[in-house]
């Protein structure tokens, strides 16, 4: 069976380690915010000028001047700082950012991101993401595996503007889990009882399969 939403944010999670200092992308990525273990030591950082969000607050519990950098109510830790934008900026374009987790429209099997735009359709920016892309150590992105049409959003080359070149290290659909390894688009994890032939009748970019492919344990 494919992988189910929280699977997925919960086989992302997975890529935190102790002691990052991360930044969650708007949509699905915000949720890994309560999938982290309490035994890790880990700082999240938010565009707006948060430095160490919690998970989301409990219905009631809301505060509305307390969001993240898409406008949804978060939790502050305790000994978290407040700052500008210009200086949250600073920490991404510093290379201080160990991971950021974001959505996409269209990754390609060069690891180009476009997950900014759709032309023709009316946005509010391009927000944080080209900076994150070029200023993380590691980008892991998680989405579904198809459009709504049932398009392969993995896709030869992006069909959409870019939000960055070669940029991402890890792909996490409901169908499998992908590393871009040697400039290669690899299969590394599939979903329980989804086989390699339903997985590439479903994608557009050509990848390789891992000598050590494994199903994804959540």
């Amino acid at each position: 069976m494919p992988l189910t939403k929280e699977e997925q944010i919960r086989r992302v999670a997975e890529e935190i380690k102790d002691g990052y200092y991360v930044n969650l992308g708007i949509g699905m990525p915000t949720l890994v915010a309560n999938y982290i273990s309490p035994d890790m030591d880990i700082i999240l950082q938010s565009e707006n000028g948060l430095l160490g969000l919690g998970p989301f607050p409990a219905s009631g519990t809301e505060d509305a001047d307390l969001i993240n950098a898409g406008k949804q109510t978060v939790t502050a830790l305790a000994g978290a700082s407040y700052f500008s934008s210009a200086d949250s900026f600073g920490m991404i374009r510093g290379g201080h950012i160990d991971l950021t987790i974001l959505g996409a429209m269209e990754v390609s099997q060069e690891g180009d991101l476009a997950n900014w735009m759709i032309p023709g359709k009316m946005v509010k920016g391009m927000g944080g993401a080209m900076d994150l892309v070029g200023g993380a150590k590691r980008v892991v992105v998680v989405m579904e595996h198809t459009s709504k049409e049932g398009s392969s959003k993995l896709l030869k080359k992006c069909s959409l503007p870019l939000t960055g070149v070669k940029c991402v290290h890890m792909v996490v659909t409901e169908l499998g889990v992908f590393e871009l390894q040697g400039g290669k688009l690899v299969l590394t994890e599939r979903a329980e009882d989804v086989s390699v032939v339903d997985i590439r009748s479903k994608t557009d970019a050509e990848f390789l399969v891992s000598n050590m492919l494994k199903t994804v344990k959540v």
